[in-house]
């Protein structure tokens, strides 16, 4: 009969350690999902664009593409650095109204 009882204890003692680190993540992640909602709804609305996947992803392309024509700019490679700032200007001012 003790021996039940033991493992009664023992399984609401590791159940309820269990139960605590699955809120502590649910608290986290929750918090971490709202901040980033946060953030792209702040972005969106400063820049006037959509507040979807694929104009974020056209985003982050368009920001690239100048990346690579600065870099380019900086090795003097001039003609590449046009095409590259032309097309990330171009994809940039699609999206952004």
């Amino acid at each position: 009969m003790q021996v039940e009882g033991f493992f009664e204890w023992l399984g609401q003692a590791i159940g309820s350690v269990i139960r605590f680190i699955v809120d502590g993540l649910y608290w986290i992640l929750g918090m971490l999902a709202g901040a980033s909602q946060n953030f792209v709804d702040g972005l969106a609305t400063t820049l006037g664009m959509d507040r979807s996947l694929l104009t974020i992803a056209a985003l982050v392309i368009g920001l690239m593409l100048l990346v690579g024509a600065f870099r380019a700019f900086f090795r003097r490679s001039i003609i590449s650095g046009l095409i590259l700032l032309i097309l990330g200007l171009w994809l940039l001012s699609l999206i952004i109204h």
